[in-house]
């Protein structure tokens, strides 16, 4: 391991700001754009205007064969990326995965995309946010640069399915990073629904955490030139504070949060919970007070948000979600 990612992950504990927490599989290097500029300290202001769309068609980085087909494009063992599937009448979106800090296109969804197929859907997902040494993880990049590997690939899973809007889910960063897609790569027109587990859409302070590191500017700029993406997830970053101004929900989309209050890692745990127009907040011990579900297991292994997931991907046939609620 090199010596700089030695010192990162010797101060991640500092910066718990994390979602997918499973031993991954191997992926692709994925080089990622020129976004992944350090700002440095004292932190910058984002600008003001809405940042140019770019073509959702057009490559984000230089073609090659391992690119165009990445070890997670593949169909899996247990159904989902399947670029040959076709939307039926009763599910007529795809459902694009989007995984967590340390996740990828696999591990995070080892339970829900097969919970998912075995209900009928068309269900897709992608690794984002790689840095390079670090070939196995996700979710470390600049995230203005993850949304827009969002863009490319919700583009070419509705050219494959010919479907014309895809519906979201995502856990932890993957549930607030698919709102700067949204809010400025052209998302809004493209999905139905966003179905945010345990989203940190006003960051984390790590239960206080954070603080250590606005106390050592010098640690937090190195942290940031290391992975970016980690720093912009902290309550009050600048990326945070830009994409919730003026409202958190954009029109023609529908929201729902799925929290638990025993989240360890993104906290205080209400602080996830989005206001607006067409927006659904839940926290799963309201639906079941015996859930003892913590972060990780939301997307992982947690009935009761997988059922409350089925519910908001198809709200005219939802039903009941309670203890009872099993993964079948």
């Amino acid at each position: 391991m090199k010596p700089r990612w030695a010192r990162l992950l010797a101060a991640l504990p500092a910066v718990t700001l994390t979602a997918g927490l499973a031993t991954p599989p191997a992926a692709a290097h994925t080089s990622l754009p020129h976004l992944h500029k350090p700002l440095g300290l004292p932190r910058p202001a984002l600008p003001t205007a809405p940042l140019r769309q770019e073509p959702l068609g057009a490559p984000l980085l230089r073609p090659s064969a391992e690119r165009a087909h990445p070890p997670w494009a593949a169909t899996t063992s247990r159904g989902w990326n399947d670029f040959s599937c076709k939307p039926s009448p009763a599910h007529p979106r795809p459902v694009v995965l989007v995984h967590g800090t340390f996740g990828n296109a696999v591990n995070n969804w080892l339970g829900l995309a097969p919970y998912l197929v075995r209900r009928g859907y068309c269900v897709f997902s992608l690794t984002y946010g790689q840095l390079p040494g670090l070939p196995l993880v996700g979710g470390l990049g600049p995230i203005h640069a993850s949304a827009r590997q969002l863009a490319a690939y919700v583009h070419r899973v509705l050219a494959a399915t010919g479907a014309r809007r895809v519906d979201i889910v995502g856990h932890s960063q993957g549930g607030m990073m698919p709102r700067v897609y949204l809010k400025y790569y052209g998302g809004r027109h493209r999905v139905h629904t966003l179905v945010g587990l345990a989203p940190d859409n006003r960051g984390t302070d790590a239960h206080g955490l954070t603080k250590l590191l606005d106390a050592a500017p010098v640690v937090k700029r190195r942290l940031y030139e290391l992975a970016p993406g980690l720093i912009e997830q902290e309550t009050g970053s600048p990326l945070l504070r830009h994409l919730n101004a003026g409202g958190d929900t954009l029109p023609g989309v529908r929201y729902t949060v799925i929290a638990t209050r025993y989240d360890e890692v993104i906290t205080p745990h209400r602080s996830q919970f989005l206001h607006g127009p067409h927006v659904h907040n839940v926290e799963v011990q309201e639906l079941c007070p015996l859930d003892l579900a913590m972060h990780a297991m939301l997307g992982l292994s947690d009935p009761v948000a997988w059922h409350e997931t089925a519910n908001a991907l198809d709200p005219a046939h939802a039903t009941l979600t309670t203890c009872a609620s099993v993964v079948d």
